[in-house]
């Protein structure tokens, strides 16, 4: 399968509070009543989860953005890589937008890094949208529950792996074939790696070789500071509804961020599902699967009159 992706009807080149640059895009259907914004994980692209995103193109106005220091954002000086600040991000965007484009009702659907950034900013006070989706919010539990020190461990090897990655490629497929060489990533669907590849990379001048867009020292910071974030809501912390959809937790070896979505969502009251058969990176391997249950309750929010 070849994914190719639209044109943006608008790119909008936004500053920053520190003067960092974010380009956000709109896709899909302008006209439509709602408004979906759409974010990635750490280290990630928005462009990478295109597998997910072309099934809202027909039904929402559709706007996709990269953090700072990741995919089609320049590199900031100083990066100021850090939650705090990725929360004044996600905040200056969603008015920015909301003042050039015009008031809608708005869903929010952030993958991990942007859906703890989204989870920071709610219970700190801010509410940003009518109903928000999180995908497998990597959130660590408190000291002294059971996973705790499990995901500490996982963070840690985490950063150790990104300060250790190549940095730099011949060509997006070489960085392609590290993702299809990695466990965590043998089931996306076919196309999505060469996708993904495209997204987090871009050509160095001079040199002609293809470099991390989100240089590995700044992947490995932010995998260390969701340690000492702890951020453990519950539902209603939130001012306004809000859906979990994560990874299978009752696979043979489940990754840690589908377990602790699960005891997160049991434990403090959230609506939640996850999607069987998948991995934390799930828009890259069952999108349709996911569709479905975002419309459902997207649905029961009252924002769509039908589901698929």
């Amino acid at each position: 399968m070849h994914f190719e992706l639209p044109a943006p009807h608008h790119i909008l080149d936004l500053r920053m509070d520190d003067g960092a640059r974010i380009r956000v895009r709109q896709h899909g259907d302008p006209n439509q009543p709602v408004r979906v914004f759409l974010s990635h994980g750490n280290g990630f692209a928005t462009d990478g989860y295109f597998p997910f995103w072309r099934l809202l193109l027909d039904r929402f106005d559709v706007i996709v953005f990269d953090f700072r220091n990741h995919g089609w954002n320049p590199l900031a000086d100083p990066p100021n890589h850090t939650y705090t600040q990725f929360a004044r991000d996600l905040e200056t965007v969603h008015h920015a937008v909301t003042a050039q484009l015009g008031p809608k009702p708005t869903v929010g659907a952030f993958h991990s890094l942007s859906a703890r950034t989204a989870i920071k900013y709610a219970v700190e006070g801010g509410w940003l949208w009518d109903p928000l989706v999180l995908f497998g919010p990597p959130n660590v539990p408190p000291q002294g529950h059971p996973l705790y020190e499990v995901m500490v461990k996982f963070d840690h090897r985490l950063a150790a792996w990104a300060q250790s990655r190549p940095q730099r490629f011949a060509s997006p497929h070489e960085m392609a074939d590290v993702f299809r060489e990695l466990r965590a990533h043998q089931h996306w669907l076919e196309g999505a790696h060469e996708l993904m590849a495209q997204a987090i990379l871009h050509q160095e001048n001079g040199s002609g070789d293809w470099v991390l867009t989100c240089p590995g020292e700044l992947e490995a910071g932010v995998y260390l500071s969701n340690i000492p974030l702890q951020i453990w809501p519950h539902a209603s912390d939130f001012g306004g509804p809000v859906k979990i959809i994560a990874a299978d937790p009752t696979v043979e070896r489940p990754g840690i961020p589908a377990q602790t979505s699960k005891i997160l969502s049991e434990t403090n009251g959230f609506d939640y599902a996850y999607i069987p058969g998948t991995g934390h990176m799930l828009q890259s391997e069952k999108p349709e699967a996911i569709y479905r249950v975002m419309m459902s309750f997207l649905a029961s929010c009252g924002l769509i009159s039908d589901t698929p």
